[in-house]
């Protein structure tokens, strides 16, 4: 009995945790949260429930709830820091999230073949790992920081946040940063702002019922190639948050030294995370 209760807490505050990773998928540029939840695990029971969501809706909402309120956690964590954090240590920060990626990387593989794979998942996993490059790199100059603050603009950031999950790999923080609307978007989070968070919310809720069906029918009639996919857009996606060149200007001894300890700590806890998961599944 107590055995059983020890696991439910532990399973319970793994939920919580992996929440606060797929949470920082909305704040944090270059993550995904979807990525991260095909990587911790949950992204595909997200879908289902997202896709049905009176089907065994009490058994979901007990699943989820840890997973919510550490997103939720995360969000508010981030945003309070997002600004003095990614401003004086982006590149040690960003090492971490890469070293998290990193750590949970075979159980994200072992995952898109547990149906098995072949050569057409490869080159599947090489295409979307292309696309992800072009999208990614070439998403700045398609807006370019023009867009004004409005109701509307909102609503397309929440688009893209719930895109964020739906497609693993798809970082939204990018994109309202390309946008010009990150900032704010930050500020709007730490203080509660409603005028900011109701519009993202409808984006994001509009969004989530146009799509998570279409989501849900690829994986149950291609999950191999689907999930192949996500991988190539997951390595995309790590590859161009590492920090290069110029990043590192002014960097000592004691920066790179954070930077490979964040990394380890972060490819640790990923690993860890992922060992967890396969107790609990």
């Amino acid at each position: 009995m107590e055995k059983n209760e020890k696991n439910d807490n532990q399973s319970w505050l793994l939920r919580f945790v992996k929440g606060m990773f797929v949470g920082s998928g909305f704040i944090v540029p270059g993550v995904s949260g979807g990525a991260l939840a095909a990587i911790f695990g949950i992204y595909e029971r997200i879908i289902n429930f997202l896709a049905n969501i009176t089907k065994n809706f009490k058994e979901n909402v007990r699943f989820f709830l840890p997973v919510g309120i550490g997103a939720l956690v995360g969000i508010a964590i981030l945003s309070w820091g997002i600004s003095y954090l990614l401003g004086s240590f982006e590149v040690i920060i960003t090492w971490f999230f890469i070293g998290a990626i990193v750590g949970t990387a075979p159980a994200l593989w072992a995952e898109a073949g547990k149906e098995g794979r072949d050569r057409k998942d490869y080159i599947i996993m090489i295409i979307a790992f292309v696309f992800g490059i072009i999208l990614l790199g070439f998403g700045n100059q398609l807006f370019n920081g023009a867009v004004q603050p409005s109701f509307i603009a909102w609503m397309v950031c929440g688009a893209l946040i719930a895109l964020g999950i739906l497609i693993p790999g798809m970082s939204p923080s990018n994109f309202i940063l390309y946008m010009g609307l990150y900032q704010a978007m930050a500020d709007g989070f730490k203080t509660f702002d409603l005028v900011i968070i109701i519009p993202i919310g409808i984006g994001g809720l509009i969004t989530i019922l146009l799509l998570a069906k279409v989501i849900e029918k690829i994986f149950s009639t291609n999950y191999s190639e689907f999930f192949h996919f996500i991988v190539g857009i997951v390595l995309a996606s790590t590859l161009m948050i590492v920090p290069l060149g110029s990043a590192y200007a002014g960097f000592g001894f004691l920066q790179f030294l954070m930077c490979f300890v964040l990394f380890t700590l972060g490819a640790l806890l990923g690993w860890w995370m992922s060992q967890l998961e396969n107790r609990y599944k």
